[in-house]
């Protein structure tokens, strides 16, 4: 049943959603292996080429671990979650969160990805957040791998281009199913699983520098993250009763740049590109369009005998998605290149972007969960979806925010369209509840929070939390469950 007027069920589930290697730090406490997170170093904006500097070498890795450089590595230090979530939880209940997504570093359970035995402290630290959590009716919403492969698989297996990482990560995941069984319910598998493609160390924990074939490497790769998260989809069935499990996607709706029918073509086989993913977590198998592509580009996946069936029988209860931007995409060499956006394309003339070049487009959104919907007929949830910006703090010690409130104002307004549509919408978190490390850029200055953290691009500042404007905004839009924006 919704709410009168607003369209959102009654049982919507609202809040904020982080990762552990951008807010948590404490990265060498308590036991915690290294993950590969914790191998990137902040580098300055007059330094940087381009906006991402994600992918690492194993030359780099090796000298970081000899301990002879001198930069700051800003994911290891997070916001110091890890010491004050106690404080962090208590804002996020103030606001009325219904629900908090966030992610167990495997690292912090499994030092080195193959132990042989769990870290207790590590599985104590999240039964201690957990409880917090449930003590104010939050529901944690848990991704088991959000950019965050122990740093030991990297080293002996290159991450996921190894079929061994997928014993290890299912016997990770039944570890946390058996231990949080009474406290989580709502699971993801891997983080917006398609990022693998442009950044291999990101999500994948590969060296690209040790393959010879990349993009034959990143699909075996994406095969064997496939499997793993259909058989930990059937163990959370069997561990947590009523448990419900997602899989994770970066969307990226394309937009074709003129009615020329080259163009319409091409955005079609980019949306069928980023939703290849999708397919196979929801409809159990390999969609018959990318028979084309791997044969064009030299792709075999090596299958085991079993993967389509344990595919096919373990689809996941729901879909959710980070939705920052859409892409406009031309066949030709017309048009503008946007700066901003993760993957290209032009500067689509109907939208403004963001401060950091991302296109800002609300129905675009509504357009992304009806076609969602309409392929898959499963529950949605959006995971991500939040603004970007140079927040400034006035002399008060006030943040005033007007550009966060219209953006996630414009964003929600569709979301209620799409219900209306007849998209079955499980639930928001809006990105960065508090400000948090950029996972890109690892910048500070990129604030998504309601809640201001006092810590710079630098690595200076008291860490003190503070309210934006746009907290007490939220507050007001769960109380009225969306229908006062």
């Amino acid at each position: 049943m919704a709410t009168a007027n607003t369209g959102f069920p009654h049982h919507f589930l609202w809040g904020g959603a982080t990762a552990a290697n951008q807010l948590e730090g404490g990265f060498d406490q308590d036991g915690k292996g290294l993950s590969t997170a914790d191998m990137i170093a902040y580098v300055p904006k007059a330094q940087r080429q381009g906006d991402h500097s994600m992918e690492i070498s194993s030359e780099r890795i090796a000298q970081i671990l000899a301990g002879d450089l001198s930069e700051r590595f800003p994911k290891r230090e997070g916001v110091d979650f890890y010491h004050r979530y106690k404080e962090d939880i208590a804002l996020f209940a103030e606001m009325g969160f219904k629900v908090f997504r966030m992610s167990i570093n495997w690292a912090r359970i499994f030092p080195n990805g193959d132990d042989a035995q769990p870290n207790e402290a590590g599985l104590q630290f999240y039964d201690n957040v957990f409880d917090e959590l449930l003590k104010y009716g939050i529901e944690p919403l848990v991704t088991l791998s959000h950019y965050e492969t122990p740093l030991g698989l990297t080293m002996k297996y290159n991450g996921w281009a190894s079929r061994e990482v997928i014993q290890h990560y299912v016997k990770y995941a039944e570890t946390v199913f058996t231990r949080y069984r009474n406290k989580v319910k709502y699971w993801l598998t891997f983080n917006e699983i398609n990022v693998m493609l442009f950044s291999p160390y990101t999500g994948g924990g590969i060296l690209s520098d040790k393959v010879e074939h990349k993009l034959q490497t990143v699909y075996q790769a994406l095969h064997h993250q496939f499997v793993a998260s259909a058989l930990v989809t059937k163990l959370g069935h069997e561990i947590i009763p009523g448990l419900q499990i997602g899989c994770m996607l970066a969307r990226m709706e394309s937009y074709a740049h003129t009615c020329n029918p080259e163009d319409v073509r091409k955005s079609q086989l980019e949306n069928q590109m980023n939703l290849f993913f999708t397919d196979v977590h929801a409809r159990g198998e390999y969609p018959s369009y990318m028979n084309r592509y791997f044969a064009e580009n030299n792709i075999v996946i090596a299958r085991e005998p079993g993967d389509d069936e344990i595919l096919a029988a373990h689809t996941v209860d729901f879909i959710s998605f980070s939705y920052y931007m859409t892409l406009t995409v031309t066949a030709g060499p017309e048009g503008e290149a946007t700066a901003g956006n993760l993957i290209g394309g032009v500067r689509n003339p109907y939208l403004q972007a963001s401060d950091w070049g991302w296109q800002i487009d609300p129905v675009g959104l509504r357009i992304t969960l009806n076609t969602l919907y309409d392929r898959y007929r499963k529950p949605l949830f959006i995971v991500e979806n939040g603004l970007g910006a140079i927040d400034r703090v006035e002399a008060d010690g006030s943040i005033h925010d007007d550009y966060r409130i219209d953006y996630l104002k414009q964003h929600i307004i569709q979301m209620r369209e799409a219900i209306k549509d007849g998209v079955e919408l499980m639930g928001y978190t809006a990105w960065g509840p508090i400000d948090l490390v950029s996972m890109s850029t690892s910048e500070m200055s990129k604030r998504y929070g309601f809640i201001y953290v006092d810590w710079n691009d630098e690595g200076q500042g008291t860490l003190k939390r503070s309210k934006k404007d746009s907290f007490d905004w939220y507050k007001k839009v769960i109380e009225s469950n969306g229908e006062v924006l």
